[in-house]
């Protein structure tokens, strides 16, 4: 296996760096860990060197007890330069989380700690994985920096969306998940993978939209997210550059998949504007709510005194109609239709025109042992040309198939 150096720098998501040195550990990895004065302050280090066995390292004038070697490796006969010795000693060096801060001396070349002047000798991989609030994210400096990275060869994990630290803010910025930088660390070592969407921007919806009620209820699809889960995860294993937009999803994100969490019929339809332009394939796998309440009290609706709760909807955007009238030459979009009764695959095909995309993935909600948070799918893929079933099977399965679907389309598209 590998040996890993994690450099964990200053914010609320130093936190998930342990979760990501137990994972690399657990996997069989070597692991060293050097921090900032700042990221101190968020996690100590006593933690980490109790999940790796080995000691952090803060300063480039503190001496390295095990001289640059990684746990389980023999000690050298004599005290090499500590930043110079653990860099050249490192299979792939991963900045985790990275500050705005950090990231400005890395792109200025900047050598003022022990996380940033091994970053300068080090040959192997480097990558950074930046968090931070939406608004510094955002701001053009961070965002020159990284460019600057990355044209310098370091690999920079874009941030998740979702609730940030501050109360009450969202937006782009979340450290992601450990298991997903694990994988991307995996994959920079050499790391097997396929490479069939090599390059293929591939956008997944998943789950099922709620509509609010009241300030606690709403009304929503039954939609899990495991089948859109499942796909975002076989075209990420296929090379793709995938993005998923989550409605709802308890699901863990699969590797080297970059999320957004969304809530509402509303939420999906502007963060899938945002992100359709820049996508080759669409994979509309969320149940999206076709109406909502017309007005959502703004409390919650006391039960006491109401003998009548009488409900007025309105319907929603249709989401998947108004991409697919905004598409371009060479996208390919998939919808995905939960029907029921006899007469369902002439509904899908008819769903198949009325939305102007190139394939629908029907399945029957009827059902009980399919759909709906089950471990398992049997669906009808209709396209224009024909139709391709597949049976009962895994729903990482019905996605393999789903995807196989997709780059024929692809190729026959001119």
């Amino acid at each position: 296996m590998a040996r890993i150096l994690l450099g964990v720098t200053g914010g609320i998501a130093a936190y998930r760096a342990l979760e990501l040195a137990r994972l690399a550990t657990k996997s069989g990895h070597s692991v060293r860990v050097l921090m900032t004065e700042a990221a101190m302050r968020f996690v100590g280090p006593a933690s980490f060197e109790g999940i790796v066995g080995a000691p952090v390292l803060a300063s480039e004038f503190e001496r390295d007890p095990l001289r640059g070697a990684f746990p389980g490796e023999p000690l050298p006969a004599h005290d090499p330069i500590g930043h110079l010795a653990v860099v050249e000693n490192c299979d792939a060096y991963l900045v985790a989380p990275a500050s705005a801060n950090t990231i400005a001396k890395l792109a200025g070349g900047h050598a003022d700690s022990m996380v940033t002047t091994a970053f300068l000798a080090c040959d192997a991989p480097r990558l950074v994985a930046p968090a931070m609030n939406d608004r510094m994210y955002r701001d053009a400096a961070t965002q020159a920096n990284l460019r600057t990275l990355r044209k310098r060869g370091v690999e920079v994990i874009d941030p998740d969306t979702g609730p940030l630290a501050s109360r009450g803010e969202y937006g782009v910025g979340r450290l992601p998940q450990p298991d997903v930088l694990l994988a991307r660390v995996e994959v920079a070592l050499g790391g097997e993978a396929s490479s069939s969407l090599a390059g293929v921007r591939v956008l997944v919806t998943a789950g099922g939209t709620r509509e609010a009620l009241d300030s606690v209820r709403y009304i929503g699809n039954r939609s899990s997210g495991r089948m859109g889960v499942a796909l975002a995860g076989a075209a990420a294993a296929r090379g793709a550059e995938v993005t998923l937009i989550a409605a709802n999803v308890a699901l863990p994100t699969p590797p080297r998949v970059r999320r957004i969490d969304v809530e509402s019929a509303a939420e999906l339809a502007e963060a899938a504007r945002a992100e359709f332009e820049a996508c080759d394939v669409l994979l509309m796998a969320a149940a999206v709510a076709d109406f909502r309440p017309a007005e959502a009290a703004a409390g919650k609706i006391a039960r006491e005194g109401t003998d009548v709760l009488e409900l007025r909807l309105v319907p929603n955007e249709d989401v998947l109609a108004g991409l697919a009238k905004r598409r371009r030459p060479g996208q390919v979009l998939v919808g995905f239709a939960a029907e029921h009764g006899a007469d369902a695959i002439e509904r899908a095909r008819a769903k198949l025109d009325r939305k102007g995309v190139d394939a629908i993935v029907f399945n029957d909600v009827s059902r009980t042992d399919i759909g709906f948070d089950a471990e398992h799918n049997e669906v009808t893929i209709v396209e224009r040309d024909g139709e391709h079933r597949v049976d009962r099977a895994s729903k990482d399965e019905v996605a393999a198939a789903v995807l196989d679907r997709v780059e024929a389309l692809r190729a026959a598209t001119p």
